[in-house]
């Protein structure tokens, strides 16, 4: 199944384009709590857990004295927008 325009809301994709997409952005699905993906890329690293009204993201020890930073997007924002803001890193 092709995912849909790039700046459609990510509440109209079926989750399985979801998990495409996500899969595409090279994150790895947790085998335990499905909801939960984990990307890493040279600078940073990730978890997404895909909620009920949005996707929250933790890029771990990103912060200030390596704390976490937490963000959420609604599932509202295209898909392009939300993959322009997560994958941009913290």
């Amino acid at each position: 199944m092709p995912l849909l325009p790039p700046n459609t809301p990510l509440y109209n994709h079926p989750l399985p384009q979801i998990e495409q997409w996500l899969k595409d952005q090279g994150c790895q699905q947790d085998e335990q709590q499905l909801h939960c993906w984990r990307v890493q890329r040279p600078t940073w690293q990730a978890e997404l857990w895909l909620d009920v009204e949005q996707i929250t993201v933790r890029y771990v020890n990103a912060g200030e004295n390596g704390q976490d930073i937490l963000r959420s997007f609604k599932y509202a924002l295209s898909r392009q927008d939300v993959e322009r803001a997560v994958f941009a890193g913290p």
